[in-house]
């Protein structure tokens, strides 16, 4: 670890954030799979507040890089404290690899972890296409090949369809950016991330109600589901999600995350149950009613 730079970190920002970042970064660098660590966004730069997300770049070699991929989310519960499983990130840039953001159960609060894996040899041109600070790098002399295999499995895991349970996973992370938003005030962020909460609710439906339908978005989406009673029932908390405020507040966000509840318990049960702890969680963090 380079520990002159985690000590700039340290001085630059609120102890809560540094304190989850060092033991992250620990945890992180404990796997031979990892070669580099790099720190971006607001604590990098030094400008992070206490709602701020702690966002890593992980390297992971070519050839293991599927295999950690696959071990993430266990790893993130055991070790990190993270209290759902991983949201593939569809917001973050393309860099030649995965995005996932955890939330982690961390002095009583949640905090938001970004993990962006990248092959080791897509490193470099990490590094000139974002902001970011080196705190690890196992060998600095190593160099890595690229894989093909490796570059069709990032491909296809962009690509995959996404279960219920992912999109309901989708739901509540993006609940929790948006509650993040109306605490800072930032009320065009959080317009625009109502819709992408609103997306996540619809696609929850037509993956479980619709699995295979050939049409786009939005599109036949009332012929599609509407025709059994739980359809409709779901069809109608979908349209008070989306003619809810552009703009949130707390009470339209506890109300939309509490349809996507029951939207999910009419429609896809068994996502439910599948992650019914870490609901409790995330309502307990949230204090949601």
């Amino acid at each position: 670890m380079t520990l002159s730079v985690l000590t700039e970190l340290a001085e630059a920002n609120r102890p809560e954030q540094f304190a989850l970042l060092e033991h992250a970064a620990e945890r992180l660098a404990s796997s031979d799979a990892v070669t580099t660590l790099l720190v971006r966004g607001s604590l990098a730069r030094g400008t992070a507040d206490r709602l701020s997300d702690i966002d890593f770049v992980v390297g992971v070699r070519d050839s293991q890089f599927e295999e950690y991929v696959s071990v993430l989310d266990a790893l993130a519960t055991t070790e990190l404290g993270s209290i759902l499983p991983g949201w593939r990130d569809s917001i973050v840039g393309d860099m030649g690899g995965l995005g996932f953001v955890y939330l982690i159960g961390w002095a009583g609060q949640l905090q938001q972890l970004d993990l962006y894996l990248v092959p080791a040899s897509h490193i470099g041109q990490v590094r000139e296409q974002a902001d970011c600070q080196t705190i690890f790098t196992r060998d600095r002399s190593a160099e890595f090949e690229p894989d093909s295999t490796t570059a069709r499995f990032v491909s296809g895991e962009v690509s995959r369809p996404r279960t219920c349970t992912d999109l309901l996973v989708e739901a509540m992370v993006v609940g929790y950016l948006i509650r993040k938003r109306i605490s800072r005030g930032q009320r065009l962020i959080a317009y625009s991330e109502v819709f992408l909460f609103n997306t996540a609710a619809k696609n929850l439906i037509k993956a479980a109600l619709a699995p295979r339908s050939t049409y786009y978005g939005w599109y036949q989406l009332e012929a599609e589901v509407g025709a059994t009673p739980i359809g409709r029932e779901c069809l109608a908390h979908l349209t008070a999600l989306i003619s809810a405020p552009g703009i949130p507040t707390l009470a339209s966000l506890t109300d939309g995350l509490n349809r996507v509840f029951a939207v999910a318990e009419l429609a896809a049960p068994d996502a439910i149950d599948t992650i019914r702890d870490a609901i409790d969680a995330y309502r307990h963090y949230l204090e949601l009613p």
